[in-house]
């Protein structure tokens, strides 16, 4: 079973024709980017960010070099560009004169379609997690005063449980200057809370 292997040996899987591998890997990786993105921008945004982050992985798995930084490393740096891209589309429109088209390119490959049938569920939960959706959005409300860049250096550390290392590879930043940042969003933080 997929839940077993490492995302490289599911990737080697896909690479050999195994079309259920890339599933495997949406399975795995979609809640996680969803509540990165979610963070970064807003919930209506999200699923369609989070799409077109699977797409980009899609078109360039065969350039995935395992040598060069882990897969959970690679899919976190090709998210955050993709909401980096969003969000400056999303400004330029907002300052534009021109009319917002809305739709998208339709993308027949049923790895991708299979994305959109698995977006974590919105509904409400039952009571006993009720409180649980209340302190996310204390958090939620919280993370979004903070600068982009301090926001994405939290949700990586402490959500998505990586190192600074791994980190300043996504963000393309020296370890100090991640570890810098993560100090300063710990006592912007404290500040907002006090």
């Amino acid at each position: 079973m997929a839940d077993n292997k490492t995302d490289e040996e599911i990737i080697i899987s896909y690479k050999n024709g195994d079309r259920e591998a890339f599933k495997s890997l949406i399975n795995r990786y979609a809640t996680p980017l969803y509540n990165f993105v979610i963070r970064m921008t807003n919930r209506n945004d999200a699923p369609d960010i989070v799409q077109e982050i699977f797409i980009k992985v899609w078109k360039n798995i065969e350039h995935f070099n395992p040598l060069k930084a882990g897969f959970k490393t690679w899919i976190f740096t090709i998210a955050r560009n993709a909401t980096i891209d969003f969000l400056r589309k999303k400004k330029s429109l907002l300052f534009s004169d021109m009319p917002v088209r809305r739709g998208r390119e339709k993308d027949n490959d049923e790895d991708i379609n299979y994305f959109t049938e698995n977006i974590p569920s919105e509904d409400l939960l039952p009571d006993e997690a009720l409180q649980k959706l209340q302190d996310k959005k204390i958090l939620n409300d919280i993370l979004k005063k903070l600068s982009q860049s301090y926001r994405e250096v939290l949700v990586l550390h402490y959500q998505e449980e990586m190192t600074f290392e791994e980190i300043g590879k996504i963000l393309d930043k020296p370890l100090n200057t991640v570890k810098s940042q993560h100090r300063r969003a710990i006592l912007e933080l404290r500040k907002m809370l006090e």
